[in-house]
């Protein structure tokens, strides 16, 4: 339980919650919530068991082994280990490779898109709540973001809001590859 007091936190505030909130979920009072988010105090075992319900985790997430809190502490993917991500439906045209596969708990989602070279469909939209970072690596992308359309070259970055409806494509030559980086 080598950084509980860290995944706690990141927890509550990655599902919006109050401290109130949470202690009306789990029965247990602010102050000893606060307490265990700052690492003055040690759960119990049945303590344990309610935040993890509370939420919606397993116990081993919430808690892990010292190596594996460690592994959660800093992540490092190899290149050569990227992660594949799978999507189905609408947007499957779109490669995705994760970059911090291995932390469980983040305020941040990194990865890589390899986008197609057409729009997949004017419904292909991708709207989420939070905020999304592009940093084209390599190759030239089209983004639409709203209304808005951004010609988008190598080293070329754009911000948003990622409840816009957004979609992106490679133009040019080169496959692009784009860094993402989405925020809850």
């Amino acid at each position: 339980m080598i950084d509980l007091p860290h995944r706690l936190r990141t927890l509550r505030r990655q599902q919006a919650l109050s401290l109130e909130q949470l202690a009306q979920r789990t029965g247990l009072t602010k102050s000893y919530l606060s307490k265990l988010e700052r690492g003055l105090s040690e759960p119990s075992i049945s303590t344990v068991l309610r935040l993890a319900e509370a939420y919606g985790v397993g116990v081993s997430q919430l808690v892990g082994s010292d190596q594996d809190a460690q592994d959660e502490l800093v992540s490092l993917v190899r290149v050569a280990d990227r992660e594949a991500l799978q999507r189905g439906g609408l947007g499957a045209e779109y490669r995705y490779e994760s970059l911090a596969g291995r932390r469980k708990v983040k305020a941040m989602e990194p990865f890589v898109v390899h986008p197609p070279r057409e729009f997949p469909d004017a419904t292909a939209v991708f709207p989420h709540p939070g905020e999304e970072f592009l940093l084209v690596l390599k190759g030239a992308i089209e983004v639409q973001v709203g209304e808005r359309q951004f010609r988008l070259d190598a080293g070329d970055s754009l911000y948003f809001d990622s409840e816009l409806p957004h979609r992106m494509r490679t133009v040019g030559r080169t496959q692009a590859e784009v860094l993402v980086v989405a925020a809850h």
